[in-house]
């Protein structure tokens, strides 16, 4: 069924409900944008925002992000990071499997071996290729040793494609566990700490304190919001924002992440026009950023035209693109002068396909990106987003605080001699030379226009007033144990 078919409703249903608020009662009922799991999948970790939330609810990983996207205990209750970044040492609190037994260190280091072991599907596995042995130190201590240093790598161990799951029997510890399935979504409840004394008295958690997941489309998820059966809708992105205004939802409901990472144009194909760095550089300058923006909302935030949104761990600042020097006329003037070159020298109208996300925004993109091109002489197509292209969004929030992630992820298809200075950065032995290999890379990527950056990535929720701990973060990210204050 269509977006628009299932928001005709919606009308009636926001007139309805336009001066209510859903009461404090009963479990919180969140919309996930993205598949129906009827449990946790070890091998789609990072698949959708509904995986992820049901990982990082029911297999907490050695850390976590807490409300504000900072890191909190997990499984660790304790942690250090010594030897400049190379050795992690984490200290295991007490704590058991969904199914009651014990958990030891050896569990743990069996399942981040796993993690990071050849032929894992684990997606943030190329940036921990560092890592030289996970190893038992007593039963609650394990070390993670580097073979470089990486003293940043907390921020990878909260993300939820490094939980603490285990595959037999399936399960993890907390914060939630299952409590049913079958029916709408499945309904979390918080798990009992072993660590507390069995002389202690042990409430029941309340049926506040429980949480209903359900993994559904942005038109369904705005739906069960405007009518006042969800709390909370996570997972949104620029392709389903713009069903928002045709669901009226109340202005305060609606939560912005100023998520850090990547939005853009990476060149998969260097055919045609972008067979060159002067035709890239063409399409990078045709396009009015501004007024992309402002096609979707203005509360998304300032255009962005260098790959990196700061010095990071460079040992420069981020390179400044030569064209982003001109004015908007300059620009458009220089775009249309290597059109017209290419055309004269090939006889024909170069043609570039864009593969974009489906849905309202998508579509909204591909406006504004097709008009551009068509007025230096490009003929745009627009493409799905697994099909071949020449251009493919990126749309990315960063894992953690590495300039390295925003090249690497950046350099889809990018010269020899830019991959070289990412991998010379990777094997570097210490944070001076990675620093100054990245800075190289930084340079030769900016000046092979591998990346055509436009914006930070939108993150968009819809969160209503009885969840009074969500916080907007850089992260993007928001824990189910974390939107209530009554829960933890």
């Amino acid at each position: 069924m269509t977006a628009s078919r299932w928001l005709f409703p919606l009308f009636a249903l926001c007139i309805a409900a336009a001066c209510q608020q859903r009461p404090d009662k009963g479990p919180v009922v969140v919309s996930a944008i993205g598949g129906r799991p009827a449990f946790v999948d070890v091998n789609k970790r990072g698949a959708d925002t509904t995986q992820s939330l049901l990982l990082d609810s029911t297999a907490q990983g050695l850390v976590r992000f807490d409300a504000a996207g900072q890191i909190e205990p997990g499984l660790a209750e304790r942690w250090n990071v010594i030897d400049d970044g190379r050795t992690y040492i984490f200290r295991l609190r007490e704590a058991a499997w969904s199914d009651g037994a014990k958990v030891t260190t050896a569990d743990v280091a069996a399942i981040l071996k796993r993690a990071i072991a050849p032929g894992s599907r684990n997606p943030l596995k190329p940036f921990l290729s560092a890592i030289d042995d996970i190893a038992v130190m007593t039963d609650a201590v394990i070390e993670i040793r580097l073979d470089r240093p990486r003293p940043d790598l907390l921020k990878l161990f909260a993300q939820p494609e490094l939980s603490i799951l285990r595959e037999k029997p399936l399960g993890g510890t907390g914060p939630f566990r299952v409590a049913q399935t079958g029916g709408v979504g499945i309904l979390l409840s918080p798990a009992i700490d072993p660590a507390r004394s069995p002389d202690d008295e042990v409430q029941a958690p309340s049926p506040e304190q429980d949480v209903r997941l359900i993994g559904e489309s942005a038109a369904r998820a705005l739906i069960r919001f405007a009518a006042r059966q969800s709390d909370y809708v996570a997972g949104g992105t620029v392709a389903d924002f713009p069903l928002i205004a045709r669901a009226q939802i109340a202005p305060a409901n609606i939560k912005f992440d100023q998520a850090a990472g990547l939005f853009g144009l990476a060149v998969v194909r260097r055919e045609g026009l972008l067979g060159s760095a002067a035709g890239r550089a063409a399409i990078v300058q045709a396009i009015d950023r501004s007024a992309l923006i402002a096609a979707i909302t203005p509360d998304w935030g300032q255009p962005v035209e260098r790959l990196l949104p700061e010095k990071l761990d460079s040992a420069a600042l981020p390179a400044i693109p030569t064209w982003s020097t001109l004015t908007p006329d300059a620009r458009l003037s220089a775009a249309r002068a290597e059109v017209a070159r290419y055309r004269a020298a090939n006889g024909a109208v170069p043609t570039v396909s864009i593969a974009l996300p489906s849905g309202p925004g998508g579509t909204l993109l591909y406006g504004q990106i097709a008009a551009r091109l068509i007025l230096i002489g490009v003929q745009p197509v627009r493409a799905a987003m697994n099909a071949e292209a020449d251009l493919r969004l990126i749309d990315a929030v960063a894992p953690y605080d590495s300039a390295r992630w925003y090249l690497a992820t950046a350099c889809v298809v990018c010269s020899d001699a830019a991959r070289a200075a990412l991998e010379a950065a990777r094997d570097a032995p210490d944070m001076a030379s990675r620093g100054q290999h990245i800075a190289e890379a930084d340079g030769l990527l900016a000046s092979d226009v591998a990346f055509i950056p436009i914006a930070t990535p939108l993150r968009w929720s819809l969160v209503s007033v009885r969840l009074k701990q969500w916080q907007g973060n850089a992260r993007g990210w928001h824990p189910l144990n974390r939107l209530r204050p009554d829960t933890n």
